[in-house]
């Protein structure tokens, strides 16, 4: 077989992968197959060469860079070869650097320099490279010979992005292949010249072009690109932690991703390859047995939909619009036509059907002569008012999307455009080909990383979806859901396929922050350690800055100006869930204000436990909504104190005993008419109420109270006792009654044509709330479709691990959305 082995700059400046490229080469010639290398320079050589180009045309001295430069390559050369051949090498070398320090010095006498004189600069580069790489193929390997790109690939003169002569290249380069036969050719990348034999150069990244030049021309097998990294990624992984290796492309799908950022391999690569179907693999030189990724001319039709997205991360999006445009035949001709007559690339274009507006994108270098060239092509027009000034936006980027499986696919677009919404990026202008090959979209340079990752996820249905967690409040609640999510992460990752990263936590006095994830096992250490002083509004205004994907703020207070919040954080696009009950028991108005503006964010509210704990109750009753049942009456014991008490308070122990048994257990507040008044018991109604679609207000529920004002009013909590002690008559009265009447006795929150109460009540032996014990909630949903017999929640209502449990179920419900 023939093979085309091209090697890249940081694969033969790192001595391992340097090694590992030989014997790659000694392997494939131990296998009796031809093979040719192509070399681009050493890694970082053409922007150091670049640089001093730059800094001759100022008159900076230049001898010490290029000295740095000698030394570069005579390291690797002292530390490759045998000693009797390092003086070869070495001269060689010496002629070369010569050559460019003598250029560079007539760079700086003239303080100018042309593209033609920076071609030639650039040259040395390769020619270094593949010069010294070739005496280390003839070492290692057996016979090499030297091949100058420059006598065997003639271009135009188009100097920086010259255009090849295809049949004469071909000549030359299968004439120079006949007579070294037997050697193995190492050929310059990137440069070449002109019929006046003055360099030229195929422009950056054309070390890719010259390997499918070079294999065109002689009917090659195969073409290997070795590069620093596993083939081509699903996405940058710099930008996304989960892109992966992509095993197989088509060439139309990977001309589409490097076109569209893409650097592992140059765009015109491609054709010459396509041309004769010859395949080409990506390889990875510092992972050798990995596979890489293979391009070539079909699709593997069962696979993904999407191949990769890529991106240009900083472009300008020139809008042109007014109604000279309209019916107007050869518009758009004139447009493009002058704007590539001064070499301006145009990455994208999309107009709208009326033909009122067009936009493209360019890159931002290009802008002031793209400016100039638009004014003056369209004075008139812009003069007399039939077009509107061209508006430039310099800080956008543009995401494609590419695959050939995208074809004629329902519901892909859409998929890519709910994903983005969800996250609160904006799409500027969106451009998709017949082919159906790319959906390319332009957004706020800003919002790049987070729409990358968020598209990723989507289209490749990532196994692991990751929430980014903003964790506000570590009291009791707080720090026992951390607990749980440490001691649930591999749980939840291995069977729900869901990371909760938490990317920082906040208390009342400072917070902390890490991208990469908090450990919810040392939290507390880290926030003690690292944490910097700031308020809640310093914590959301950090977290809002970070942009990230899929992000999440979990509400563990009970303070009303954490829930103030929440409508911020809506419109930045967080999800939010909550065990404050604040947010949803103020008056209406912002009540109903916080779920629009979630709705139109596209982002989750999540509130579940701010009613019964962990108890699944508003879930059930929105469920039972969405299904089209009507909720007739809804009765209710949400107090878990209430509910001890009540059900504790029998034989001859007094109320206030039970009182303090339920305190010294834990279920009450400090102050236990915290609990005993039942405010909260009716704030937990009140969402009920409002959840099923009334619009009630705090003011309009009917409320009995449990103690009489003597208690209620005592100045203190041991006075309060005393009170209770005082009051048993009353509370035994009570008891007696239910007693003789074969009853119970609870306090019942009660939903019932469109009123709320909260009432004492008798409940006899057929009433579903007879038998609750000891601190358990309970409601009862009376429906349409539940009538007879009544849909009956009861367990837990209170307490940290319940409710830690249920803001933890309901963080997995953002995850599943």
């Amino acid at each position: 077989m023939k093979k085309v082995l091209k090697f890249g700059g940081s694969s033969l400046s790192e001595p391992p992968a340097l090694a590992t490229l030989l014997q790659v080469i000694s392997s494939e010639i131990e296998k009796k197959n031809q093979i040719i290398v192509v070399c681009s320079a050493l890694e970082g050589v053409t922007n150091r060469i670049n640089d001093l180009v730059d800094q001759a045309i100022t008159g900076k001295d230049v001898s010490g860079g290029v000295k740095d430069l000698e030394e570069f390559h005579y390291k690797l050369v002292r530390s490759h070869l045998e000693v009797r051949r390092q003086n070869q090498a070495l001269l060689g070398l010496k002629l070369y650097f010569n050559q460019l320090e003598e250029m560079l010095a007539g760079i700086m006498a003239l303080g100018e320099v042309s593209l033609r004189t920076i071609d030639r600069a650039l040259s040395y580069g390769e020619l270094c490279s593949a010069f010294m790489f070739t005496s280390f193929v003839e070492q290692f390997c057996g016979k090499a010979v030297f091949a100058d790109a420059r006598q065997l690939i003639k271009t135009d003169s188009n100097f920086g992005q010259a255009n090849v002569n295809e049949e004469f290249s071909n000549s030359l380069i299968r004439s120079f292949i006949k007579e070294n036969e037997g050697s193995i050719p190492v050929f310059t990348g990137f440069i070449a010249s002109n019929e006046a034999a003055v360099t030229t150069t195929l422009g950056r990244g054309g070390s890719d072009y010259t390997a499918g030049i070079v294999a065109f021309a002689v009917d090659a097998d195969e073409i290997q690109i070795w590069t620093n990294v596993d083939g081509i990624m699903t996405a940058d992984p710099r930008r996304v932690d989960k892109a992966f290796s992509i095993p197989l492309l088509t060439y139309s799908e990977a001309v589409e991703l490097s076109y569209f950022g893409a650097k592992v391999i140059h765009p015109p690569t491609m054709f010459p390859a396509r041309s004769k179907n010859i395949p080409i693999i990506i390889k990875n030189s510092f992972n050798p047995s990995f596979k890489g990724t293979y391009i070539v001319s079909t699709s593997d039709k069962n696979g993904s939909l999407i191949k990769g997205i890529s991106c240009i991360s900083e472009i300008c999006l020139i809008t042109i619009q007014g109604g000279a445009m309209v019916g107007e035949k050869g518009f758009s001709g004139r447009l493009f036509s002058r704007l590539a007559g001064e070499g301006i690339n145009v990455f994208l274009i999309t107009q709208a059907s009326s033909q009122h507006s067009i936009s493209l994108a360019i890159s931002p270098r290009d802008i002031a002569v793209a400016r100039k060239v638009i004014n003056l092509e369209f004075e008139q027009d812009f003069e007399t008012g039939r077009l509107d000034k061209p508006d430039f936006d310099d800080k956008l980027s543009i995401i494609a999307v590419v695959g050939e499986n995208m074809r004629q696919k329902r519901g892909l677009s859409g998929k890519v455009f709910s994903s983005l919404g969800r996250n609160g990026v904006n799409v500027v202008a969106i451009a998709q080909g017949s082919s159906e090959l790319n959906i390319s979209v332009v957004i706020d340079r800003k919002d790049l990383s987070k729409a990358m990752n968020s598209i990723h996820d989507t289209m490749f249905l990532s196994p692991v979806k990751t929430l980014n967690v903003f964790f506000c409040g570590v009291g009791n609640i707080g720090s026992t859901l951390l607990r749980q999510i440490d001691s649930h992460h591999s749980f939840l990752e291995v069977n729900r396929h869901i990371k909760l990263n938490l990317a920082g936590v906040c208390n009342s006095k400072s917070f902390i922050f890490n991208q990469e994830g908090i450990s919810a096992r040392s939290w507390k250490k880290d926030l003690e350690e690292n944490g910097g002083p700031g308020s809640v509004n310093d914590f959301i205004e950090y977290a809002f800055s970070l942009n990230l994907p899929n992000s999440v703020f979990v509400d563990n207070t009970g303070s009303i100006d954490v829930s103030n919040l929440y409508g911020r954080l809506f419109e930045k696009s967080f999800s939010v869930v909550t065990c404050n009950k604040i947010g949803n028991t103020g008056d209406f108005n912002s009540y109903h204000h916080n779920k629009e503006v979630a709705r139109k964010f596209g982002v989750d509210y999540w509130y579940e436990t701010t009613v019964g704990a962990g108890l699944p109750i508003i879930k059930t009753l929105q469920e039972l909504l969405i299904s089209g049942d009507e909720i007739l009456k809804v009765e209710a014991i949400l107090s878990g104190t209430i509910s001890f008490v009540f059900n504790e308070y029998k034989g001859e122990r007094t109320f206030a005993e039970v009182v303090r048994m339920a305190q010294e257990k834990g279920f009450t507040e400090p102050d236990p008419r915290d609990d005993l008044s039942g405010l909260d018991f009716a704030r937990k109604m009140l969402i009920l109420a409002r959840e099923t679609g009334l619009k009630t207000e705090f003011e309009d529920l009917e409320l009995q109270p449990i103690l009489p004002e003597n208690c209620l009013n005592a100045s203190s909590v041991e006075d309060f006792y005393n009170e209770l002690e005082a009051s048993e008559e009353f509370f035994r009265a009570l008891k007696n009654k239910a007693a003789e009447e074969n009853k119970v006795m609870h306090y019942v929150g009660i939903l019932y044509e469109g009123k709320v109460k909260t009432e004492l009540m008798m409940l006899d032996s057929k009433h579903p709330f007879y038998n609750l014990s000891g601190s358990d909630n309970i409601i009862s949903f009376t429906t349409n479709r539940y009538l007879a017999n009544p849909m009956v929640i009861k367990g837990p209502g209170a307490g940290a691990e319940v409710t830690a449990a249920g803001v933890l179920a309901d963080l997995v419900r953002v995850a599943a959305e």
